[in-house]
């Protein structure tokens, strides 16, 4: 089964950036979509970015078009979030989540279990 780890995440002053990862243990990598959702307090998870299997589309929400970037690297297994230009809704949990290749892609079928990402002022 698909394993996912996420790191990276931590505090922040506010306006700085940050960069997460996610690693996971599956042999077959490439076959699956990955996204970023993340859960703030008192919210529901919502969704981030999300790239395909083969890296060559990417979709973002509208609230961090422009300031993350959602990137991958299959010979490692893993994928990477850098976080610009921080807004006062970006502090919160964030989820690494496969989609399989047949699925909709941003409706994962594996979840990690989250990064804390706080940002300080």
């Amino acid at each position: 089964q698909v394993q996912l780890v996420e790191s990276g995440g931590g505090l922040v002053q506010a306006g700085g950036s940050l960069r997460l990862s996610c690693a996971d243990s599956g042999r077959t990598f490439n076959n699956y979509h990955m996204n970023w959702f993340r859960q703030a307090p008192g919210k529901e998870r919502e969704f981030v970015a999300v790239i395909s299997w083969s890296g060559s589309h990417t979709l973002y929400a509208d609230s961090v078009k422009g300031r993350f970037t959602l990137s991958r690297d299959n010979a490692k297994n893993s994928v990477y979030l850098q976080m610009n230009s921080r807004h006062p809704e970006d502090p919160a949990v964030y989820y690494c989540a496969a989609a399989k290749r047949t699925s909709i892609w941003t409706r994962p079928d594996y979840w990690g279990r989250g990064t804390q990402v706080t940002v300080s002022s």
